[in-house]
């Protein structure tokens, strides 16, 4: 009997601690992965005027880096210089007056590219989108990352006229991929610690990364451990990645692009550890204490010619990326006018 006794109450402790555990794990994954609004199902509309327009001048742009300059880096020091300049020459045309943010890597000159747009009553509050504009080395960089770029410049363009009240500041950076990613050189990671050296008061940015592929099959779209079991299985959606920390950015820009945008989308903040959700400029942003979030296709989860010499012009959907630009000017313009930090 005594035994008996024990057995159970043995079982009962275990029973309890199991749930528990249960329960703190769907409390964390609750956390992470609940996020307001819907994501749109269902066909897309016919893209607008403006769509249309965005989406040749998208291609337009991606054709130029990834075609016409091809493969940019420090090995390809010529067409990373070219790269540069048509950025350089894009801002300037839109109005912008574009600033070298230069500095030395590997014994030669490498620069960010910036350009900004005051506010008009919190201007010392900083809206921060950036992309970086180098390839991998062998790959021509058409989705990774000449789609971000791409977008970059085109919500340069949208933004161009509107009044927004906390400073608007678009980079071009330079040094993202390998071996410089995750490293002093890394051109993000010099903006960032310069912005935090000067006090500067980032109250968010955010990192156009890999925008450009998308696919409606069944099993196309893959995830890091264990997000397969809490989003769709097919690569038709644009994602906002964020870690625990930038929790809030992550939901109210997605938020506001669920609301505004007929175009599906997923969000998630979760730890920094987890699988892909730090590979990217947003991380030097968390290294200086800012809040940072990605907004993605989620690379190879997806993107089968991701860093390869496959990843051409052709193989970006400039149709849905208008669309996604078209959204995120949207979250831009209500994160820029927010009364509190997001």
């Amino acid at each position: 009997m005594e035994l008996t006794l024990k057995g159970w109450r043995t079982w009962g402790g275990l029973t309890l601690g199991l749930g528990v555990l249960a329960a703190l794990v769907f409390a964390g994954l609750n956390y992470s992965l609940h996020m307001p609004g819907k994501s749109h199902s269902g066909p897309l509309a016919p893209l607008s005027e403006e769509e249309s327009r965005l989406r040749e001048r998208l291609a337009t742009h991606v054709e130029i880096l990834a075609g016409r300059i091809g493969e940019r880096n420090l090995w390809r020091y010529p067409a990373l210089l070219a790269a540069a300049d048509y950025i350089e020459e894009q801002f300037a045309a839109l109005g912008y007056q574009a600033m070298d943010e230069p500095f030395e890597s590997r014994g030669r000159r490498v620069r960010n590219l910036i350009a900004e747009k005051p506010g008009t009553s919190r201007p010392q509050e900083i809206l921060l989108v950036g992309a970086h504009y180098d390839s991998v080395r062998g790959s021509p960089g058409a989705n990774d990352n000449g789609s971000g770029v791409a977008a970059l410049l085109e919500l340069g363009r949208l933004l161009a006229g509107k009044a927004l009240p906390r400073t608007l500041r678009l980079v071009a950076f330079v040094n993202e991929e390998s071996p410089f990613f995750y490293s002093p050189e890394m051109g993000s990671l010099v903006h960032a610690r310069g912005a935090r050296a000067r006090a500067e008061n980032i109250q968010a940015m955010i990192s156009l990364e890999t925008i450009g592929y998308y696919a409606d099959a069944p099993g196309s779209q893959h995830y890091p451990f264990p997000l397969s079991a809490f989003y769709p299985d097919k690569a038709n959606f644009i994602g906002f990645v964020g870690n625990l920390g930038s929790r809030k950015l992550v939901r109210s820009a997605l938020r506001t692009f669920r609301h505004s945008t007929a175009f599906p989308a997923e969000g998630a903040a979760v730890p920094a550890w987890v699988t892909g959700v730090g590979w990217s400029d947003h991380w030097s942003f968390w290294q200086a204490g800012y809040r940072a979030i990605m907004v993605t296709d989620t690379a190879f989860f997806r993107y089968a010619h991701y860093h390869t010499e496959r990843d051409t012009p052709e193989k970006v959907d400039y149709a849905r990326t208008s669309r996604v630009v078209a959204g995120l000017a949207r979250v831009i313009t209500e994160l820029a006018a927010e009364p509190n930090a997001p």
